[in-house]
């Protein structure tokens, strides 16, 4: 498999995709947005956005799964699984604010191989394969080189449901705060990752993410020069709930000031 030529032919379909979310945010009815759970928002953009990425997906590696966030089609491949979030950042979106995503990722096993991060409205599409960088509109990048966290500027997501850690989470934000040149929260896991990847952050951590937040992002961050684990340095990160991304150089200090308040895993 080539999988350079793959990730070409996805971004094009990802692109397709930003552009039919753009059309619709300049008409969007909020009376059209549903809950799947408490501040868990869902509109007929994201099932529509999903729907169209799976066809498009599917026909371009047909004996390709799928792991999506709307539950559009998650019969799994016996090889090759591709891992969808049309449209990271619905709460931006729905609200009007012009900060989200569509992310696809390919997993081949239990590796991911392929990641893209389109960001609809700046029209910049982020994308990695493994072993041959990381690009951003056909331009490679790279993380940061800052060497410690009194340089960085720092990215997290607050939780919107299961707010049980929020005190502990609360004290990790003090500490990066006192630590860092500041902290910002975007509401979108996909482009503070791809933004990590390009430099405009040192470092990104959140907890309560699902794989389609996190996986098309981690890639480009690792081939981008930058490092992900768990809050601690193993771990499963894709499928595990909890991130930290860095330009490598801050990880091991992102990771113990973490673990300085962090004295609770989530189930």
């Amino acid at each position: 498999m080539n999988l350079q030529q793959l990730c070409h032919n996805a971004n094009i379909i990802v692109k397709k995709v930003g552009a039919f979310i753009k059309h619709e945010a300049g008409n969007f009815d909020r009376g059209r947005v549903e809950l799947k759970g408490f501040n868990n928002l869902v509109s007929y953009v994201d099932k529509e956005a999903e729907q169209q990425l799976v066809e498009a997906l599917r026909n371009l590696l047909p004996e390709a799964g799928f792991i999506t966030e709307e539950e559009t089609d998650n019969t799994r491949g016996e090889r090759f699984n591709w891992i969808i979030d049309p449209l990271d950042g619905t709460t931006n979106f729905t609200h009007g604010l012009p900060l989200y995503s569509v992310s696809v990722a390919l997993l081949d096993g239990d590796e991911v191989v392929l990641g893209i991060v389109y960001e609809v409205n700046k029209d910049e599409c982020f994308y990695a394969t493994k072993g041959n960088g990381a690009f951003l509109n056909d331009n490679p990048i790279q993380v940061s080189p800052a060497e410690g966290l009194r340089d960085s500027l720092i990215a997290t997501g607050f939780p919107y449901y299961e707010f049980g850690l929020t005190q502990q989470y609360l004290q990790v934000l003090g500490a990066f705060m006192g630590k860092s040149h500041g902290v910002r929260r975007l509401g979108s896991a996909a482009l503070d990752l791809a933004y990590v990847a390009a430099g405009r952050f040192e470092g990104f951590f959140e907890y309560n993410l699902n794989a389609w937040d996190v996986a098309g992002g981690a890639i480009i961050v690792q081939e981008a020069g930058g490092h992900v684990s768990k809050f601690t340095a193993g771990g499963d990160y894709i499928f595990g709930r909890e991130i930290v991304a860095s330009n490598g150089n801050i990880h091991q200090e992102m990771l113990d000031t973490i673990a300085e308040h962090w004295k609770e895993q989530l189930p």
